[in-house]
């Protein structure tokens, strides 16, 4: 594949020795800004705030969920040298891969509708700046810089901003007043309490992202590594799944962090949050004005890295359609990444209840998600696909069990509503 892409990793043959290993770290970060989101911040403070530290083992069982599945995605593109939407276009039915595609790119523009209006919440906090044009700055950002700069770069950025987001909620646990035993207990006990199934639903969606299997996959076939022999490919497949594992974990302390910092300050203070700017203002009586800078700071930081996100993602999805992988000096890719961000900018602009509107774009996240999983697994499943490196045994079976139950929580939701 002569590419943007291919040339940037062109050449790159790990030895997988020693420090080498660092080579590897970047895919599974980039992945971990997008489950950090400002989407997960309303879905994790509505779940503190509701419910205590009740829907913590939610955040652990996603992550859990979240490891296998990107694992799986990026298994498919170091094998195949496929990312996932250019797979699912050439092994699919036209019907299945439109659909699948289709759904997963409205996905996407879900996903940036969050970023986007969350980094826009935190203009507001921080300068004043109104909603609709604090949105409008992000989006040209964010374009300019997904359409301006190579995957490197990115990383970088990410990856100091994932870094930046981790401290400021580790400084927040410091000045609240948590009930460490009952975390401690609520990270690994399941409870479900009366009303908590769309909550449970929104993290779930918040934290396994369809947009962010596809552009995991995206990620690392970019970098060609299925050029090498089997023995490489092992090698390959083993030093991803730390990346992955790392990043993951990185990500259930911050996804944790915030649901602590939400049950301690406002569950335990008999205070419902109904919008982040409403969390803000609560934070500096209880915590003091150092506290809300660091947390308006923070979701400006984590709407503009997760943009950027989910807009190579909605450009891999959509160039993946025409059968091409993610290249942004290409057209199909560029206009995916416009689609993405420019379709969900215009979408806050109808929003009446901002907070609500991310609530419901990470519960749309989740309807979507088991389409996504399905395809993943049939694919990576495939002796026809996968050759010897397919999904087999305890593996195969619980990538299965994890669609289905993914798919009953959204049968639940929906009977709810009836």
């Amino acid at each position: 594949m002569n590419t943007f892409l291919h040339k940037l990793f062109s050449g790159h043959r790990p030895k997988l020795g020693g420090l080498e290993i660092l080579k590897y770290i970047g895919p599974g970060f980039i992945v971990t800004v997008g489950f950090i989101d400002p989407g997960n911040w309303a879905a994790n403070v509505a779940a503190g705030s509701q419910f205590g530290y009740n829907l913590l083992w939610v955040v652990t069982l996603s992550t859990l969920i979240l490891i296998l599945v990107q694992h799986n995605a990026a298994h498919l593109g170091i094998v195949t040298g496929l990312c996932l939407s250019e797979a699912v276009a050439k092994f699919s039915t036209k019907r299945w891969s439109a659909f699948l595609l289709g759904s997963a790119m409205l996905a996407s523009i879900s996903t940036s509708l969050a970023e986007l209006l969350g980094a826009a919440i935190g203009l507001n906090m921080l300068f004043k700046i109104p909603i609709y044009l604090g949105t409008l700055l992000t989006a040209v950002v964010v374009v300019a810089v997904v359409l301006g700069k190579g995957y490197r770069a990115i990383e970088r950025y990410i990856i100091g901003f994932v870094s930046l987001i981790g401290l400021s909620f580790i400084y927040e646990l410091f000045l609240a007043d948590v009930n460490w035993p009952t975390t401690a207990k609520s990270l690994f006990v399941p409870c479900i309490p009366p009303g908590s199934i769309m909550i449970i639903m929104a993290v779930i969606g918040a934290v396994v992202m369809p947009h962010n299997i596809f552009l995991h996959s995206e990620i690392i076939q970019s970098r060609q590594l299925h050029l090498g022999d089997a023995e490489s490919i092992k090698k390959h497949l083993r030093y991803e799944y730390i990346d992955t594992i790392a990043a993951m974990l990185a990500g259930w302390a911050i996804n944790s962090a915030m649901v602590i910092m939400a049950a301690a300050v406002f569950f335990s203070g008999h205070t419902l949050v109904t919008e982040l700017a409403q969390a803000e203002e609560t934070l500096k009586p209880l915590l003091g004005n150092s506290a809300s800078l660091v947390f308006a700071t923070a979701l400006l930081f984590a709407g503009v890295s997760s943009s950027i996100s989910s807009a190579l993602a909605g450009g891999s999805i959509f160039a993946g359609y025409f059968g091409e992988p993610l290249d942004v000096t290409d057209s199909h890719s560029r206009l995916g990444v416009v689609l993405s961000i420019g379709l969900a900018a215009l979408a806050i602009l109808f929003l009446t209840d901002p907070f609500m509107g991310l609530i419901w774009s990470q519960v749309a996240l989740s309807i979507q998600l088991p389409w996504t999983v399905f395809g993943l697994i049939a694919l990576t499943s495939s002796e026809r696909v996968m050759g010897i490196h397919r999904n087999t045994g305890m593996e195969k079976w619980m990538l299965w069990g994890i669609a289905v139950f993914i798919a009953v929580l959204n049968a639940i939701l929906l009977y709810s509503f009836f």
